[in-house]
């Protein structure tokens, strides 16, 4: 015989007598088997009924975040809108106000262009007035003294008084007259 031999019949042969180490006895199967029926019956009833209400609220919890943060967003971008809206307006509005400030200006400017003008042209027509009015003061004054300066002459040359009033205002007059026809002829 050989050892290749010996080996095959030992082994057939310890086959009744010695168990097979990987498969466990009966009775510690059945045994196992209602542990775990316990164990799945007791998870099943009491971990995951629990378990699935934690999953369902911390869903919902983050479904209505999510939800929660969706709306204020929505919110949000129009409250943009509308900001933005309102700023356009604004800035609209802003311009039709510094278009009517400068419309305004210009008039107001016109105006007061006019009124100054109209207030010169006042002043230099009240000037002239007073220039005439002082002219003639002065050429009245003038040939009053001039009148005299004449009569007093006049009596150093003929030599007699001529004290009458009447007499004197008519020979002023005679000379201013005479006067102003020469001056008149010379100014042609």
């Amino acid at each position: 015989m050989s050892l290749a031999n010996t080996v095959l019949w030992a082994a057939t042969e310890g086959e009744e007598a010695t168990p097979n180490p990987l498969l466990p006895a009966t009775y510690d199967i059945v045994w196992s088997a209602v542990a775990f029926a316990i164990v799945a019956l007791v998870f099943w009833k009491f971990v995951l009924p629990q378990f699935q209400s934690m999953l369902s609220e911390r869903t919902e919890t983050i479904e209505g975040g999510i939800k929660r943060a969706e709306e204020a967003q929505a919110e949000a971008k129009e409250a943009l809108e509308k900001y933005r809206a309102q700023l356009a307006d604004a800035r609209h509005e802003a311009a039709e106000i510094r278009e009517d400030a400068r419309s305004q200006g210009q008039q107001i400017l016109a105006d007061m262009k006019v009124s100054a003008q109209a207030e010169s042209d006042r002043i230099v027509a009240a000037g002239h007035q007073q220039l005439a009015a002082q002219r003639q003061q002065i050429v009245a004054e003038l040939r009053s003294e001039l009148g005299r300066t004449a009569v007093d002459l006049a009596e150093k040359v003929i030599g007699e008084q001529l004290s009458d009033d009447v007499k004197r205002a008519g020979s002023i007059d005679r000379f201013l007259n005479e006067l102003d026809s020469v001056g008149a002829d010379s100014g042609k």
